[in-house]
């Protein structure tokens, strides 16, 4: 499924995935200007078709909504940028990027510093064995699922099916999984974090609700922050789901490894590599989250072995749906298929 060599032959890993992070250490530095234009660019027109959905409730509810449904690939790259505020990525000073990653927060309903500790989470143990369950999609190994009883075998694939992970899985997780800070209940920070989230949307709906009454909610609102939930449920999965990824037991694994080889390269169309603000250049994110996502397509630019590696185009991507549980023998991702025919 994927090329991971370059020209010369040689794969990226060639290059000590250590070594990567003095490599691309130069592109850290964000730009003020570059990041206040990236936000305008963003919020802008999040704004304007918020108002042209709103004026075309009085002309067709099909129309309201198929605007909405524009509208939530804005929503998708505002979460982007609050993702990049989360890693001191969008500009230089902390105070000012994390109040705007709280503001944005609000809009993808996600309370920022609740997820930004998980992320950090995520970051610190991607592709570990022994360090899964935070911000990560649940994945088993083959041994783990064999030991099941057929109920828990059955309640593991129902959460792997796409209809779930992808439908309901969204749904439940941005309106009603973020409304608490899981997991960080015992820090008071994250509960001033979550609630003083919801308050803050709860006063934005009442104010929509007071104007417009219920369809703006019903018609703007909610599909759009839907439909960028569930996009940004599929571009998260596809970032670390994929036959040739990397996991490890706790004593194996390493950081920048994992990083490197457990993160994927999403190729996309301009639009879409622009709307979801380059984050399909997983693997370089990984190995130095501080880079600016609009500075991630320079690293490629200048580093030909990381823009052939882990590639995976949109159609490759579908066949990963079918992926469901880490075989430590051959070290890849398998379907539950393949591991009956293997292993039955």
């Amino acid at each position: 499924m994927f090329d991971q060599s370059n020209s010369s032959g040689q794969r990226p890993e060639a290059r000590a995935a250590r070594e990567w992070v003095k490599v691309l250490a130069k592109y850290r530095e964000p730009s003020t200007l570059r990041s206040v234009f990236e936000f305008a660019v963003t919020i802008g027109p999040f704004l304007l078709l918020w108002v042209l959905a709103w004026w075309s409730l009085s002309v067709s509810y099909w129309l309201t909504f198929g605007i909405s449904v524009i509208n939530a690939a804005f929503v998708v790259r505002l979460f982007a940028i609050q993702h990049d505020c989360g890693h001191g990525a969008f500009l230089n000073n902390r105070t000012v990027s994390d109040w705007l990653g709280r503001f944005l927060g609000v809009l993808t309903l996600t309370p920022y510093d609740v997820w930004r500790r998980s992320h950090s989470i995520h970051h610190s143990s991607a592709g570990n064995l022994g360090r899964r369950g935070y911000g990560d999609i649940h994945t088993m190994t083959v041994a783990e699922y064999m030991e099941l009883s057929p109920r828990s075998r059955l309640m593991y694939r129902l959460y792997r099916n796409p209809l779930i992970l992808f439908g309901f899985g969204p749904a439940y997780l941005f309106l009603f999984q973020n409304r608490l800070p899981l997991g960080f209940t015992d820090r008071a920070k994250y509960w001033v974090s979550a609630m003083g989230t919801n308050i803050a949307i709860l006063v934005g709906l009442g104010v929509i609700y007071y104007f417009g009454g219920l369809m703006p909610i019903l018609l703007i609102f909610l599909p759009s922050t839907l439909l960028a939930a569930t996009a940004g449920m599929w571009l998260f999965y596809v970032q670390h789901q994929f036959e040739g990824t990397h996991w490890n037991s706790e004593e194996d694994w390493q950081l920048h490894e994992a990083a490197l080889e457990g993160s994927s390269h999403y190729v996309m169309p301009p639009v879409l590599q622009w709307l979801s603000a380059n984050i399909g250049i997983h693997h370089v994110h990984h190995l130095y989250s501080r880079i600016p996502f609009y500075r991630l397509p320079e690293v490629l630019r200048d580093y030909q072995e990381l823009a052939e590696s882990n590639r995976m185009t949109i159609r490759e991507s579908l066949g990963s749906v079918n992926l469901n549980l880490w075989d430590e023998e051959s070290r890849q991702l398998l379907s539950f298929s393949q591991v009956r025919a293997r292993y039955s």
